[in-house]
């Protein structure tokens, strides 16, 4: 399988720079998923990988090969796109074995491999079928035995559950994550669904206007997001913020003024921030709670019931939305005034400049 080094590698379209001196190492059988907002750069780094998009600055090392000048073909690598792309025309085996029989491989063999990726993938039933036939996950399997035939050293996924309707895209991302499993394959996954990168990767690389802003573990980037930006976007609902300006801070606490006058006392770092510092505080919906009293007050705007959790959006005095996580038993209504505390003063505070500050990390 596949080693794949990044080194300041850059792309630049005329005078954009779409691609800003990414530095990134993918070990062998990794699942790295690249996420990030539409235009961030996530789907053109992946085309530089597979060789689709030519590299302006940098390199590109495949297990310690510089590959910068290699032909896509040369690779060892195996793109799986967004759309099927499949042959009408042709029956599901011979969409799979298409490649191998331009490349001359003996019938014999091409067989063999169709039905082993047929079989990995659960296509044996369909081997005869031609894809106006097929369900739409079925398609996608089809597209994705296509590369693992070729027995790649690694897999490139551009937004493949992009398609599918709800529930068959989170079928097929437990069908990813067990084939992940079954081939001991490396793996990058480009999707702008956080969701979708949460539950199936090893780590994550945000990227937001062609930089990398952090890379991680899933929960890492939760409970430990580097600034503004990832807290913001990794996580559904978001974090809350709220600006504010510290009015005392020591070691072991802060006490924050927010701009609607409410005020904060959370967790601080070990080197206490200065008074008259503005930051910013960041709170996971699942981290507040309804109390009888606490320092947010509001009056209740939107309640949404999702079955084993309710969302309910708070509307405070200054017109700011917060949103609070908490069980399927919650007996809010709308109107319904109510006050907001933190859990055990879960928390997160950022700096000026967006940049993570300190974490109160949940045990």
């Amino acid at each position: 399988m596949a080693n794949l080094e990044l080194r300041q590698v850059g792309k630049w379209y005329g005078n954009y720079e779409a691609i800003k001196s990414v530095d990134l190492s993918i070990a062998d059988r990794e699942f790295v998923v690249f996420v990030g907002p539409s235009g961030c750069g996530k789907t053109t780094l992946l085309r530089m990988i597979a060789g689709l998009e030519e590299i302006t600055s940098g390199d590109l090392l495949i297990d310690g090969v510089h590959a910068n000048a290699v032909p896509p073909d040369k690779r060892g690598l195996a793109m799986v796109f967004q759309s099927y792309a499949l042959y009408p025309h042709m029956t599901v085996a011979q969409n799979m074995g298409f490649a191998l029989k331009m490349a001359g491989m003996p019938r014999a063999e091409i067989d063999a491999k169709v039905g082993e990726a047929a079989r990995v993938l659960q296509l044996e039933p369909v081997l005869g079928r031609k894809p106006r036939m097929l369900s739409g996950g079925q398609r996608q399997r089809v597209a994705i035995g296509r590369a693992i035939v070729r027995n790649p050293k690694g897999f490139l996924f551009d937004e493949p559950l992009s398609n599918l309707d709800a529930a068959l895209r989170v079928q097929m991302r437990i069908e990813l994550v067990k084939l992940h499993q079954a081939l001991a394959a490396t793996m990058i996954y480009v999707t702008h669904d956080q969701i979708e990168a949460m539950t199936m990767a090893d780590r994550i690389v945000v990227l937001n206007r062609g930089i990398v802003e952090q890379v991680g573990t899933p929960l890492n980037l939760y409970h430990r997001p580097a600034n503004l930006f990832v807290a913001g976007f990794i996580g559904s609902p978001k974090m809350n913020f709220f600006p504010g300006r510290v009015q005392r801070a020591d070691a072991s606490q802060v006490v924050l003024a927010l701009a609607g006058g409410e005020t904060f006392i959370v967790p601080g770092p070990e080197s206490p921030p200065a008074v008259g510092t503005e930051l910013t505080l960041g709170v996971r919906p699942e981290h507040f709670e309804m109390a009888a009293q606490g320092p947010l007050a509001g009056t209740v705007d939107v309640v949404e019931h999702l079955g084993v959790e309710t969302l309910v959006y708070v509307r405070l005095a200054s017109g700011a939305i917060v949103i609070v996580r908490t069980d399927d038993l919650s007996r809010v209504r709308v109107g319904e005034n109510v006050s907001l505390a933190l859990r055990a003063g879960r928390a997160s505070l950022f700096d000026s400049s967006g940049a993570a500050l300190f974490h109160a990390m949940p045990e």
